[in-house]
């Protein structure tokens, strides 16, 4: 696992812990908002500090170097489990035709009969 690197100092000097504001039970219901949940008081007043102890760890993240680590879109290399899909005649394509149709409510030429559809005419 690459090491964590120091960060720079900024314009103004070593890099402040936290450049961020704190989060406020305001913080979290618009973000609940906008993902369509609703929340209790109480969840209002405990999600601040959790939500901080998730952008912490994140944050945590990014102070790892991985200049040198190539993009990856799965970590482990993938291969088809499923057999060639190759088209076979059927050992009884009538048989099977016929018991698909047994299982139908109306049989008409040889097809599913169902009602109109979007008002057309029967």
């Amino acid at each position: 696992m690459p090491e964590p690197t120091e960060q720079p100092p900024g314009p103004d000097g070593p890099p402040a812990e936290s450049a961020r504001q704190p989060l406020t039970p305001a913080d979290v219901a618009d973000v609940a908002s906008l993902a369509l949940l609703e929340l209790s008081d109480e969840d209002l007043a405990t999600f601040p500090g959790q939500l901080e102890a998730v952008l912490d760890l994140a944050g945590q993240l990014e102070a790892f170097d991985v200049s040198d680590v190539p993009p990856t879109s799965h970590p482990f290399g993938l291969t088809n489990v499923f057999r060639a899909d190759v088209a076979e005649p059927a050992s009884d394509a009538e048989a099977m035709r016929q018991e698909a149709l047994a299982g139908g409510p109306e049989i008409e030429q040889d097809r599913f009969r169902v009602p109109p559809a979007l008002g057309e005419a029967p």
